[in-house]
C-alpha cells in the first residue's frame, strides 16, 4: 500500500465531475474493493443533488460523516417520515460531522454552494442489500426535485410525506 494524498486538485476535481454528472454528485472511493471491512469515500454534492432518504438496516452498518467544503443539512427520520432531527454540518461552523446508527431513516441535503464530505462507513458494500428506500420518498429524477425542495425547508416535527 502506498501513501494517498487528498489535495485541492482532488476536490477540484470532484466538483467538477459532480456538475456534470446527472445525479450532480460524485464520489471518490479510498478504499481499494467494496469487500473492504471499512469504506472510506469523498463525496461531492451540487445545490440540486436529490439523495433518496434510505436506511442501512443491517445492524453493523453505522455511517460516519466530516464536513470538508460547504455546508449540508443531514435529516433524520422516523418511518412514517415525520423529520425527528435536523442537524446543519458545516466545514466552518461548529458542528462539522456525525456518526449515525444503523436502522436511521438519513438523507443529505445540500446547501447553496457545492458540498464535499468524506463518508467512514461499515464493509462490504453490497449494493443490492446495501440500503432501504423510503417508500415515501420518490426517486430521483424530476419528482426528486420537487421533493428536494421540500427537504430544504422542512422543519423538525414534520412530515416529509404529502
Amino acid at each position: 500500500m502506498s501513501v494517498k494524498f487528498f489535495n485541492q486538485e482532488l476536490f477540484q476535481s470532484l466538483q467538477q465531475g459532480a456538475n456534470e454528472s446527472p445525479r450532480r454528485r460524485l464520489n471518490h472511493n479510498i478504499h481499494q474493493d467494496l469487500n473492504d471491512p471499512v469504506q472510506r469515500l469523498f463525496i461531492t454534492l451540487m445545490p440540486d443533488s436529490y439523495v433518496r432518504p434510505h436506511r442501512h438496516s443491517q445492524l453493523e452498518k453505522w455511517e460516519c460523516f466530516l464536513m470538508l467544503q460547504g455546508q449540508v443539512a443531514f435529516l433524520i427520520f422516523d418511518e412514517s417520515a415525520k423529520l425527528l432531527q435536523r442537524y446543519e454540518l458545516n466545514a466552518d461552523g461548529p458542528l462539522r460531522g456525525l456518526e449515525i446508527p444503523a436502522n436511521t431513516w438519513h438523507t443529505v441535503v445540500p446547501g447553496d454552494e457545492p458540498a464535499t464530505f468524506f463518508e467512514v462507513k461499515q464493509g462490504p458494500c453490497q449494493a443490492m442489500e446495501d440500503k432501504d428506500f423510503a417508500a415515501w420518498a420518490p426517486i430521483e429524477g424530476p419528482q426528486g426535485q420537487d421533493f428536494l425542495s421540500r427537504l430544504k425547508s422542512l422543519k423538525v416535527g414534520q412530515s416529509a410525506a404529502r
